[in-house]
């Protein structure tokens, strides 16, 4: 609830108080969690899938609340409230982002279904829960039950926090092809299993400075040296502006210094641009949900555990 307090100026202020019989919020719910998706490595099975739908004369795509027919019967143990999620591989997954060699294939999560009749060769099925249309060969998957990580209590993000020395990764892709990312945006990470990473675990994303930034920025100054400003032909002060670039040496008479001078030799500097959690882990890589954000995240950021 909100509740009104007054500070030491005699001006109303604004508190937001929770009920002790508040539930604690999850990180990740409905599409964020069900939904996400994830690059596998092992193979899975595609034998079980959509074979038709009630309304298949009328359309090629289906959504919530519609019927579809299922190739799994009472001859495969099927039971009426059964449900299974649907999912859609859509392919192997090749990154510029990652060193690993093969991180695995996409699997698109969207939605489920539940059985309604059962016949002995199929099935009728109601679309329970739809995060994208289904199509007809959509596959069927046991469902699996997941637990969001709980909100908790943080700290200010530190935008110039030192690393943990923990595994790092890079974020190779987002859910729908996203490029540019902000809170609570699905992507996925080349740490995995193999690199004991666990649900629940907190990532630092970052970028080094001078490297990796999508947007290139040329090196040079806002104005040539080259640019003889403010003076006149009588009174020449030589060739400098109040804006150029300096000089190097002890009596500025050696090259211009420019910021690709200026910055080599520089220790390593990293830009922290914000924090996710993992949702789900595979062998080599890992669902993550952006929970804090410093400014925009891109595809091929850098993560770290916490």
């Amino acid at each position: 609830m909100l509740a009104l307090s007054v500070n030491a100026q005699n001006k109303p202020s604004s508190t937001v108080v929770y009920g002790s019989g508040r539930a604690p919020m999850t990180v990740a719910a409905g599409n964020n969690l069900y939904c996400a998706g994830y690059i596998q490595k092992n193979a899975m099975s595609t034998t079980n899938t959509i074979i038709g739908a009630n309304d298949e004369a009328d359309g090629y795509n289906f959504v919530q609340s519609d019927y579809v027919y299922i190739n799994v019967g009472s001859s495969k143990g099927a039971n009426v409230g059964d449900v299974f999620s649907i999912v859609r591989p859509r392919g192997q997954v090749e990154s510029r982002w990652t060193k690993k060699q093969d991180v695995g294939f996409y699997v698109q999560e969207v939605g489920a279904v539940e059985v309604v009749r059962v016949k002995q060769d199929y099935s009728v099925a109601r679309v329970k829960a739809s995060c994208d249309s289904f199509y007809l060969g959509d596959v069927l998957q046991l469902t699996e039950n997941r637990v969001s990580p709980l909100v908790e209590p943080r700290p200010a993000l530190d935008l110039f926090g030192d690393p943990s020395g923990k595994a790092m990764g890079r974020i190779l892709m987002a859910r729908d092809g996203a490029e540019m990312l902000s809170r609570d945006f699905v992507a996925y990470v080349d740490l995995g299993a193999d690199d004991s990473v666990r649900v629940g675990d907190r990532l630092t994303i970052f970028r080094p400075l001078g490297r990796g930034n999508l947007m290139k920025t040329p090196e040079k100054e806002s104005v040539s040296a080259r640019d003889e400003t403010f003076q006149s032909d009588v009174y020449r002060g030589g060739k400098f502006s109040n804006q150029a670039p300096r000089k190097s040496g002890d009596k500025a008479q050696v090259d211009v210094v420019t910021a690709y001078d200026a910055k080599i030799g520089r220790p390593s500097i990293r830009k922290v641009v914000g924090e996710a959690i993992v949702l789900n882990v595979k062998e080599h890589t890992a669902t993550i949900v952006i929970t804090r954000t410093g400014q925009e995240i891109h595809t091929g950021d850098w993560v770290e555990i916490q």
